[in-house]
């Protein structure tokens, strides 16, 4: 099913990412061909005195402003919102972001560093646009209260996602659903749920989630509701966008494999949650499959960690590994 629907696909002349949030600012490091970096968009944006009061900001979580160009026409889709309304705004007003083009909002999954910006996102997007709504794609899963059960067995709540009529009576058009589709005017595929194929990608042994009865947590380690979105780019492939790698990178590289058949992988973008003490583990196995791909580019973001960045940076030439910073641009 999920096949004949990435064939639905339109290829894309060029495809633009700026790095709204993430968990690094690094305006200083040399880039590669395709790559550029903070001073430059901040400088694209009429920056002429340097200060702390006109830097972006870091935050724990992840948002990409991912524009698809055809032709003349560009749509452009926002990937997540990040934690919080600060870094969100912020960043925004420093690079410029155009809020006001932004044709939709996906949202990936249901954690609060990449949903909790999302009340800021519809009040900028519609502020911008003229007060008309944006469709706003979800599924049901993502807006269940969460949490991490600690070693003393207590659990600690993760705050929720603004639920959907609240997001409604802000500005979204919601398009709820769980299967696979593609959206903005066939330019963008998005996941149906990612099939857990390897044998070492377990996701969050200790994440839980409430009960229907409101009073106790059950096991939820998978976290089910995670989706991906990727864009074809003509003449290079498939380039995939994957948020915090709940499934395991590798299971998402594979299912989007599966879904396109003979069009190639080209790049994946995102959090691959290689970082913490439940996954550190499973970095080794990560990168020897990796290898499958024959990725032109990899762009780790947000949740990756650091272990993963140097033991990824052994195996990969800069010029297809470049970490993902606040306000770098990548040109697919």
């Amino acid at each position: 099913m999920s096949e004949s629907i990435a064939r639905e696909l339109t290829p894309v002349d060029a495809l633009e990412v700026s790095v709204l949030v993430d968990n690094l600012v690094d305006p200083l490091s040399t880039l590669p061909q395709g790559v550029t970096g903070e001073n430059a968009a901040l400088g694209a944006n009429g920056l002429r005195v340097s200060s702390g009061h006109v830097r972006c900001c870091a935050a724990h979580g992840l948002s990409l402003v991912i524009s698809a160009r055809v032709g003349k026409d560009i749509r452009i889709l926002l990937f997540d919102a990040g934690p919080e309304a600060y870094a969100l705004a912020r960043n925004g007003n420093r690079l410029g972001t155009p809020f006001g083009e932004v044709g939709a909002i996906f949202l990936s999954h249901g954690h609060w560093d990449h949903g909790g910006g999302l009340p800021e996102a519809l009040r900028l997007v519609v502020s911008a646009n003229g007060g008309n709504p944006v469709p706003f794609h979800v599924n049901e899963g993502m807006f269940v209260t969460r949490g991490m059960r600690q070693p003393d067995g207590c659990v600690i709540p993760a705050e929720r996602v603004m639920d959907p009529a609240d997001l409604a009576r802000r500005g979204a058009t919601i398009v709820s659903s769980a299967d696979a589709r593609v959206i903005a005017e066939e330019l963008f595929y998005v996941s149906g749920e990612i099939p857990r194929v390897t044998a070492y990608e377990r996701g969050l042994a200790q994440h839980v989630r409430l009960k229907p009865d409101g009073v106790a947590w059950e096991p939820d380690p998978l976290i089910l509701d995670e989706r991906y979105v990727a864009a074809h780019v003509a003449g290079k492939g498939i380039v995939v966008f994957t948020a915090c790698s709940h499934a395991g990178v590798i299971n998402v590289l594979k299912d989007a494999r599966r879904v396109f058949g003979d069009v190639p992988l080209y790049a994946v973008m995102g959090g691959f949650h290689l970082s913490g003490a439940g996954v550190e583990a499973v970095i080794p196995d990560t990168i020897r499959d990796l290898s499958a791909f024959s990725l032109r580019r990899i762009v780790p973001c947000h949740c990756t960690g650091w272990r993963a960045l140097h033991a990824l940076a052994q195996v990969y030439s800069e010029d297809v590994l470049v970490p993902a910073a606040v306000g770098r641009r990548f040109v697919f």
